[in-house]
């Protein structure tokens, strides 16, 4: 996803960055190059991390409960968040070169991944550990034949994609996780090297479409966990839709953030904000934290899936509460 700008540069279309690329440099994102000829994706065919994991690790609640899904990402994002848990690939354009981009991973390529989940009977395939909105060509081929093979497909995304890459990919993309990282545009370009707009317009746009969306925030001790932008987190999801399921996860320190891990407290004050603000499922991650993971019907209180870890107990009927009937949001 590219056009031709002035002055030898190439303007790549796949996120809201939106780079003017010179020759023989990359976008933000380090793998998306200009070669002289073309804008050339550097990691196509290369994954840089892949693994079988339970849908529940994406994180999704309310699509296929208790299946598999095989994961996979390549080098570079275009983000830079300073407590990103996989910065080893999604910085590692910084301090390698072309030549090394290129060579680094295993090669994987769509009609191999879509053969092994169809082998190994995985229903899934998700596009995550970076961002897949920059390896847009290699996400999308892998969608298609994923398509038409019958597998489901997930985006694992920053939300921070471009218009175009989005009406191109939406038709082969069944489920997505998107991050809502901070209430404020000053956090997300202090601490993840974005902008906050391009993602609230798109998690509202892509709901409307029809697809099916979670949304994760990860609290940060002393940055993004004050109740004032929790709220305003919140108040933002339930007005596009109650039915859309919130996940508040907990930090941990990691690459330059030095922090506390988030207090449990502080996930609690996050899930009743959620509960207040109208949302009807509010999930807190990276705890065992008992109820706080289970889905509960928010008609009559039943007890719906159970979660111990990733292991899963579904009492749903279909997708309907088996208590009183209520039909509940998601794909199962």
């Amino acid at each position: 996803m590219s056009k031709s700008a002035s002055g030898g540069l190439i303007q790549c279309l796949a996120c809201n960055h939106y780079c003017k690329i010179p020759k023989g440099k990359t976008g933000i994102c380090g793998v998306r190059y200009n070669n002289g000829q073309h804008l050339e994706l550097l990691v196509y065919g290369r994954a840089a991390a892949f693994n079988t994991d339970p849908i529940e690790k994406k994180p999704l609640h309310h699509f296929y409960p208790g299946t598999e899904i095989f994961s996979f990402g390549t080098m570079g994002c275009n983000f830079r968040c300073l407590f990103c848990q996989n910065w080893d690939i999604s910085q590692y354009h910084k301090d390698h070169s072309i030549d090394q981009i290129r060579e680094a991973g295993t090669p994987w390529s769509p009609k191999k991944i879509v053969e092994y989940c169809l082998e190994n009977k995985i229903p899934s395939v998700a596009f995550t550990y970076n961002e897949p909105g920059i390896f847009f060509e290699y996400a999308y081929d892998t969608a298609v034949l994923a398509k038409q093979k019958g597998l489901h497909t997930v985006y694992v995304s920053n939300g921070f994609e471009s218009s175009e890459v989005l009406d191109e990919i939406l038709p082969y993309i069944d489920a997505m996780n998107i991050d809502l990282k901070g209430a404020t545009d000053e956090y997300y370009k202090k601490i993840c090297g974005g902008r906050i707009d391009p993602v609230k317009r798109n998690i509202e746009r892509l709901w409307r479409k029809g697809m099916w969306i979670e949304v994760t925030t990860l609290i940060v001790t002393n940055h993004n966990d004050d109740e004032k932008g929790l709220t305003e987190i919140a108040q933002f999801l339930a007005g596009i839709s109650p039915d859309i399921p919130w996940h508040i996860s907990r930090y941990f320190p990691c690459w330059k953030m030095t922090d506390p891990p988030t207090p449990y407290d502080t996930l609690l004050k996050a899930y009743d904000i959620g509960k207040k603000a109208g949302l009807k499922y509010v999930y807190v991650g990276n705890v065992m934290s008992g109820e706080k993971e289970n889905t509960w019907c928010p008609k009559c209180g039943e007890l719906l899936i159970e979660r111990h870890g990733y292991q899963i107990q579904n009492n749903l009927r279909g997708n309907q509460c088996p208590k009183c009937g209520e039909v509940i949001p998601g794909r199962f």
